[in-house]
């Protein structure tokens, strides 16, 4: 009996062991697998982490703190007019009214130089007013009623001892005393033809003086001065309080007193051009700061109430040539009236001072809000670094106050990626992208709806072709093609997936597009005439079906008699093509599209896009709705015959509602695979960003965007982080539709019983 037991026994203790061991490895394997799949959404989480971080500074607030502070110490502080520093905020100077600069060291106090301007025949005269606009470039109104435009240069030397500033004052122009104006605006412009000189006077009585001197310059080098002069007295709707001239000396800007903006066109050298009087606010409330915006585009107002606004001349309505002045954005409201206006030398960003001595920093086109300095008491003069990165103001006291200010993304906002900005020059508040212009006053144009409904768009279309394609190849091959052939047809398309994208672009771009173009209304012609000759070649296969010929084809190779069926219907539409265009469209469909659908047709449209995108998203959604139709148990299907149901009937009723969490994944990742791609879009649109439905026309995509503007793109600038926010933007679109389609698919299972 012991011998018996123990080879029993020895058994037991072997299968015993084998089990413990299995479930060890088992334990084990799950261990591994679980870390890993952890350890990839970690990491998955970690790239998203990794690329938000580069993109949050582009929400971050201006940051500003106290540089240097002194008081100045001369007879003539108490009568200061204006102060300014250099790029690097170490130097600066301080204007008086006898017209000294005084230069000083900010960070010590130290005065370093002197320099004196006077009026043109009047050493004596007295500045009533200096107006700084350009780079330092300063307006400067004496008593006697001449004025001057000097030019402070701060600029650096680099020698072997290192930087050293060099400071000095140029006059510009100087325009002698002719009657003594209120208020006198010279503008110097230097184009292309030579040197032109715009003085504008306000006078008593409400009366504007303009005298024009062009300067031209033929090959010889020889000058030539031709001067103008003209008077406005008339359709002005009250007191003119504030001037200002663009940089060009083209265009006059007026406000009163009773809240009026005023506009002129001074392009017509003697004749100006009159607009008519906007009134600003309905209050009729007092206008009291004006100034032009970076691009010489823009104006900005300052009101009683301490709002700032700007205006510029919008067209009228659309596609017309009528423009005036509408109010395009509301910025800071102070809670005084704002006396003084800073427009940056570099961006859209406005300074505004009120009365109590509150300075804000806010940007035009985001109307974001971006610093507010309070200094307690009110201000005699504000100024800000040529690369805007110090704000110096001089105080009653005659401390001079010096900040670095740290403002990188000023242009950003929420509304400015997301909604529709009203920009200069358009007629209504719209999406557009538009990173960089060969314009200097360019303003650049960053939402990101554009990309967004681009990558829709291209994605759309691509399924299109793709999920009927893949669909009904899976149904076919999984439920009515002979194994052999499911065997070998279905690792031949996924071979496809294998093909570079590169290629497929290259295909579509360069040897698709221009047959589509040459043969579009073939096309169009294919997709009418197809489904009515397919519909045909079916009743008429109904009838032969039951012939012996038919019932051996129908196993599985229907499709071959299909596939000449298809060819000869192309060549009929090839056929017919000429004579439908020629009667319908007057013998160009692209021309009769333009003039008559008001639509463009693009070589590079969404109709390639429909079949590069689509070719490559083709073999996924096949080869994953191919395994969830053939996983459907053939129990089902029995049953459904057993029942008399057809064949089709079972795949219609019974096996595509089981496959149906399958089917909806393969489509949801086909989506996710198509609105990640960027070879094929890049190569196969326009990589226009527009925002229309038409299938005549491209598109630019996320994915193809990063890849064309990060090469260009400085690092760590407002373009490259904003780059990385669209990373973050299409990750989270796939996420978000993955995330939604796992919860679909998990009740099409709960409802269909999938296994």
């Amino acid at each position: 009996m012991q011998e018996a037991t123990s080879p029993q026994r020895r058994t037991a203790e072997a299968n015993k062991a084998f089990f413990a061991r299995v479930k060890r490895l088992d334990l084990i394997a799950k261990w591994v697998i679980s870390t890993v799949g952890i350890l990839i959404i970690i990491s998955v989480i970690g790239i998203l982490f990794l690329i938000a971080e580069v993109a949050l500074p582009l929400f971050l607030p201006a940051d500003a703190s106290e540089h240097a502070r002194f008081s100045i110490q001369s007879p003539s502080a108490s009568d200061t007019l204006a102060v300014g520093v250099d790029e690097y905020l170490e130097t600066g100077f301080v204007l008086d009214k006898t017209g000294k600069w005084s230069f000083y060291r900010f960070d010590k106090g130290e005065l370093i130089k002197e320099k004196q301007s006077s009026a043109p025949d009047n050493p004596n005269a007295h500045l009533k007013k200096a107006t700084l606009y350009g780079n330092l470039i300063y307006n400067l109104e004496w008593d006697d009623g001449s004025v001057t435009v000097e030019q402070a240069t701060l600029s650096p030397k680099f020698t072997e001892f290192g930087r050293v500033m060099e400071h000095d004052v140029v006059q510009l122009v100087a325009i002698p005393a002719n009657r003594e104006p209120l208020e006198s605006v010279v503008r110097i412009f230097d184009g292309e033809e030579g040197k032109n000189i715009t003085n504008v006077q306000l006078m008593p009585g409400n009366t504007l003086r303009i005298f024009q001197q062009g300067v031209t310059v033929d090959f010889l080098g020889n000058e030539e001065a031709e001067e103008f002069s003209s008077t406005i007295t008339d359709n002005i709707p009250g007191e003119i309080n504030h001037l200002v001239l663009d940089n060009a000396g083209q265009h006059l800007y007026a406000s009163t007193v009773n809240g009026y903006l005023l506009h002129w066109d001074l392009r017509e050298l003697g004749d100006p051009q009159t607009f008519p009087p906007v009134k600003a606010f309905a209050d009729s409330r007092t206008i009291t700061a004006l100034g032009l915006i970076f691009g010489d585009t823009s104006i900005i107002v300052g009101d009683s109430t301490g709002l700032v606004t700007t205006w510029f001349s919008a067209p009228v309505e659309a596609q017309s040539n009528t423009k005036k002045l509408k109010l395009i954005h509301e910025l800071s409201k102070h809670s005084s009236p704002v006396v003084g206006i800073l427009a940056s030398l570099r961006d859209k960003s406005i300074m505004s001072l009120d009365e109590k001595g509150t300075i804000m920093l806010s940007h035009m086109t985001s109307e974001r809000q971006l610093l507010d300095l309070t200094m307690g008491e009110p201000l005699k003069s504000l100024n800000a670094s040529a690369r805007g990165n110090g704000v110096v103001a001089l105080d009653n006291k005659n401390n001079v106050m010096l900040w670095s200010v740290d403002n990188p993304h000023p242009e950003i906002s929420w509304q400015a990626l997301f909604g529709k900005v009203w920009y200069e020059g358009y007629f209504e508040p719209e999406y557009v992208w538009q990173s960089s212009s060969a314009s200097d006053d360019f303003e650049p144009k960053l939402s990101l709806m554009p990309l967004i409904f681009g990558s829709f768009k291209g994605t759309f279309y691509a399924l299109i072709f793709a999920v009927p394609l893949a669909l009904l190849g899976a149904i076919y091959t999984s439920q009515f093609a002979k194994d052999t052939f499911r065997h070998t047809i279905k690792p031949a398309v996924e071979v496809m997936a294998a093909m570079p994208s590169v290629i497929i672009g290259f295909l579509a771009a360069l040897w698709l597009a221009p047959i589509l173009e040459g043969q579009v209304v073939t096309f169009f012609l294919s997709l009418v005439i197809l489904p009515i000759a397919l519909l045909v070649f079916v009743g008429v296969w109904w009838k032969l079906r039951e012939t012996d010929f038919a019932k051996q084809t129908e196993r599985g190779f229907e499709f071959a008699l299909m596939v000449p069926f298809v060819v000869l219907t192309v060549v009929i539409a090839a056929f017919l093509a000429p004579g439908v265009e020629s009667t319908f469209f007057g013998g160009d469909f692209r021309q009769w599209l333009f003039q008559e659908a008001g639509s463009r047709y693009d070589q590079r449209n969404s109709i390639i896009i429909a079949f590069g995108l689509g070719f490559m998203v083709v073999p996924i959604i096949f080869t994953i709705s191919d395994d969830a139709l053939s996983n459907v148990p053939s129990a089902l299907k029995a049953a459904s015959l057993a029942l008399g149901a057809s064949r089709w009937q079972t795949v219609w009723r019974i096996v595509i509602p089981s496959a149906s969490p399958g089917i909806f994944a393969a489509i949801i990742i086909g989506f996710g695979r198509a609105v990640g791609e960027t070879m094929v879009v890049l190569m196969a649109t326009g990589n226009t960003p527009i925002m229309d439905w038409s299938m005549f026309n491209g598109m630019r995509t996320l994915s193809a965007n990063i890849a064309v503007e990060l090469p260009e793109a400085p690092v760590h600038g407002t373009l490259y982080r904003i780059l990385f926010l669209s990373a973050v933007v299409l990750f989270l679109i796939t996420f978000v539709l993955n995330t939604l389609a796992e919860l679909i698919r998990h009740r099409l299972r709960k409802k269909y019983g999938q296994l």
